[in-house]
């Protein structure tokens, strides 16, 4: 039999008795994942996040649970250094640290388990094996003592779905050992946000966790919506299950689609409302003094789609708007005709090709006196300013274009240092996203606002959970919560003291 702390069987009885469920979340970013929450009816009780202007992201979008607390509910934190009852004195939550919190949720950084990062990782420290060394690849460990401190009835993580195969280790299976250790049933799997409603094909992994006394285990969302995957995230999803065992495994099997559900969400229906950008190249003065926080009106735009109402107007942030703010784009020149000749769906080897033959293009305008000598030094000066020096061998997926009718790519933290893996698909606007337009494919509502520049504004947005799947999460984790249990004999026990991590 199971012997399991009391508190979280208070805990399982409070939310039976249809009081709202009050969450911690680690690594919490700017907030995706609280976005869904709250819209489930979960209230965010504290969060910690390291990085300072995704914290005050945070503290823009999200109240504290006193008034008096704002200081230290913007204030950043490293969830090593930092411990639970620290902070939840901080923010002036009274009592036991293990009374306060019934949901414990990270999404956890991904960069020492995504291949992309890896390499980063062995190229930067000249090291085949940095990616093992790597600090944040130990958080988890550190996110079991918030477990323990915490005493939660239920916990989400988030992760690439690399995190399968860390170095030949399956480092979910590992936290479900432990946690079933400490009287959780758990389970994990690997879902997609497009069959969510998110205009994106992004591919996470979500490991649940509930307690033991309710007898079942957790269950995952089942989609919304149908979608079919390019080959690309068929074959990474193929590759991350290879290492998921063949028994025993906590493993949940994917959820499927049913027929008769709504296509996925497009980039056109998830966009076209939002204003049109032009100063890049026609003004680019305005567009270097504009700020992410600048608000634009919204474009005129004939039988509103579903989902851009749905960001107009969502749960809890839906303050009256009549315009967007965080369009700002990149101004690069060079590549704003390549950009508009580019074919929807088109990658960087045909992108290379448009480019030199804009190149041949204006060659072919110069008087034969203007011609610099094939290969000469003025022949090459020239050619740099149409084609982008990167070689289409080496670097096929390096730009992209939107498709206007599908699901965009996954967005990524990399968007922070240049956006060319989502080109714009009209080509009268010829440029890259903005920053509203990527929060949009992420299903962050306009109302949400982004502290810092464009830089950190991508930064935060391509590191982010898609609301609308946290969404998907937590609904299913919610009613998992008040089901009737089934009959399971336990023990109880009285934790002696508050916790408190070292």
């Amino acid at each position: 039999m199971k012997r399991l702390p009391e508190v979280r069987l208070q805990k399982l009885e409070r939310l039976r008795g249809g009081h709202a469920p009050r969450a911690l979340e680690l690594c919490s970013g700017c907030g995706g994942l609280s976005l869904g929450m709250e819209a489930a009816g979960i209230e965010l009780l504290a969060h910690v996040e390291f990085d300072s202007t995704a914290a005050a992201s945070y503290a823009l979008n999200f109240r504290p649970p006193h008034e008096d607390s704002a200081e230290a509910w913007a204030r950043a934190r490293d969830m090593v250094a930092s411990d639970p009852a620290t902070i939840a004195e901080e923010i002036g939550l009274k009592g036991k640290v293990e009374d306060h919190f019934d949901i414990l949720a990270a999404g956890l950084p991904c960069q020492a388990f995504a291949r992309i990062g890896r390499s980063k990782l062995r190229s930067v420290r000249k090291d085949e094996e940095a990616f093992k060394n790597d600090p944040r690849a130990q958080l988890y460990q550190r996110f079991l003592q918030y477990v323990e401190a915490v005493q939660p009835v239920a916990l989400i993580i988030e992760n690439v779905p690399d995190i399968l195969n860390f170095g030949g280790h399956n480092v979910p299976e590992e936290i479900c050992e432990h946690l079933e250790e400490m009287g959780y049933r758990v389970r994990y799997t690997l879902l997609n946000a497009a069959y969510y409603g998110v205009p994106q094909m992004r591919e996470r992994l979500f490991l649940v966790a509930i307690d033991e006394s309710l007898g079942f285990d957790p269950s995952f969302p089942q989609p919304t919506h149908a979608a079919k995957l390019p080959s690309g995230y068929e074959s990474a999803r193929s590759t991350a299950l290879k290492h998921v065992p063949a028994e025993g495994s906590r493993f949940h099997p994917i959820p499927q689609a049913v027929p008769g559900l709504p296509p996925a969400v497009t980039v056109k229906q998830a966009l076209s409302d939002l204003p049109v950008i032009t100063e890049h190249f026609a003004e680019p003065a305005i567009m270097r003094r504009r700020k992410t926080s600048d608000v634009l009106p919204y474009a005129a735009y004939d039988g509103l789609e579903s989902y851009a109402k749905l960001m107009r107007h969502w749960l809890g942030h839906d303050r009256v708007i009549l315009g967007t703010s965080g369009h700002v784009v990149r101004i690069t020149p060079r590549d704003f005709e390549t950009f508009a000749r580019m074919k929807s769906n088109g990658e960087y080897p045909h992108a290379f090709k448009v480019a030199h033959e804009l190149f041949e293009e204006h060659l072919s305008s110069l008087a034969a006196s203007e011609k610099p000598r094939n290969n000469s030094a003025a022949w090459k000066s020239l050619r740099a300013t149409f084609v982008p020096p990167y070689d289409p061998g080496k670097f096929p997926n390096k730009w992209w274009k939107l498709d206007p009718k599908m699901p965009s790519r996954t967005l990524t933290a990399h968007m922070g240092k240049d956006t060319y893996s989502h080109i714009h698909w009209d080509a009268t606007q010829k440029r890259t996203i903005s920053v509203r337009e990527a929060a949009r494919l992420q299903s962050f509502p306009d109302s949400f606002r982004f502290a810092g520049a464009m830089n950190a504004a991508f930064r935060q947005i391509g590191n982010a959970v898609p609301p609308l799947l946290g969404l998907a999460i937590a609904e299913r984790l919610c009613k998992d919560l008040v089901r009737k249990p089934v009959a399971a004999p336990v023990v109880t026990i009285k934790l002696e003291a508050t916790a408190k991590v070292a």
